[in-house]
């Protein structure tokens, strides 16, 4: 019998979307899906290190406060786990450099980049280089939207597939970065593997509502060089089912019966099991 293969859905601290990740990763074929409190993994209760894959779900970490994600990256990089006082950031770098999966999702996204671990150019996972600011409209975006994949992108999750529709739920969702240099390497590397689309042309746009929050060329996630570590937000885990599209009443005779969500653990589950297990 192969090792079963496991994943990790941490909550905690205003995240309020575990539940539906949990059962995404499920439905993609993970043997054991754990939901963690954040205050369980520093008690010790619970280690990365007997995960494959750690999950980041969305929700309205600390209430925003600070900027979205900034108190939890805060708390990722000084927090200790009891009781052998080891950091926790020295487990999850740990848990990077044995080639296991990372996915962070709306306020998952920010925590990603907020903590420095995207876009991790050259392996630098303790260096900010881009973030999530304020919605070009000024206001909160709850809005399906089009999404194209960029099929060169190393990306674990996205691999395969081409187009997708996904909910995006948030206030500060426009990726920004340092400097031009930087969102020109990560469109050169095909690091941008989710590109907001014209739901006509499927090719990426600036227009709104198309694109819900402004983001530069488009982006609406980013990977890794490795593409292990993804951050996005839409989320993949508001569609699991045909009865998830907001259009399904009138086409139910169009939509098969699992949502688009599921493909992207469906592919983090098949990477663990020929790399890992």
């Amino acid at each position: 019998m192969p090792a079963p293969i496991k994943a990790l859905v941490l909550t905690g601290y205003g995240t309020n979307c575990e539940m539906e990740m949990a059962q995404a990763c499920r439905l993609g074929g993970f043997d054991q899906v754990d939901i963690v409190h954040m205050a369980e993994l520093l008690a010790g209760e619970y280690r990365l290190d007997d995960y494959h894959m750690l999950n980041l779900p969305g929700g309205f970490l600390d209430g925003d406060d600070l900027g979205a994600g900034q108190a939890g990256a805060h708390r990722w990089r000084y927090a200790v786990v009891r009781p052998d006082g080891e950091r926790l950031m020295d487990q999850l770098a740990r848990f990077i450099e044995a080639g296991k999966l990372v996915l962070g999702v709306c306020n998952g996204f920010q925590l990603l980049v907020k903590t420095g671990l995207l876009p991790g150019f050259d392996g630098r996972y303790d260096e900010r280089r881009v973030s999530l600011t304020y919605n070009d409209s000024s206001r909160f975006e709850d809005r399906w939207v089009h999404l194209a994949v960029d099929p060169d992108s190393p990306c674990v999750f996205t691999r395969g597939l081409d187009t997708l529709f996904f909910p995006v739920r948030h206030g500060e969702g426009k990726f920004i970065t340092d400097e031009k240099a930087t969102l020109d390497r990560i469109l050169a590397d095909h690091l941008a593997a989710l590109r907001y689309a014209d739901p006509e042309s499927g090719e990426p746009t600036m227009s709104y509502p198309a694109n819900p929050n402004g983001s530069p060329a488009a982006v609406a996630g980013i990977c890794d060089p490795s593409g292990r570590i993804f951050g996005l937000m839409p989320h993949p885990e508001a569609f699991l089912h045909r009865t998830n599209h907001p259009r399904w009443t009138r086409e139910k005779d169009n939509l098969p019966e699992e949502g688009q969500g599921v493909a992207l653990f469906r592919n983090a589950a098949a990477y663990i099991r020929a790399t890992l297990v």
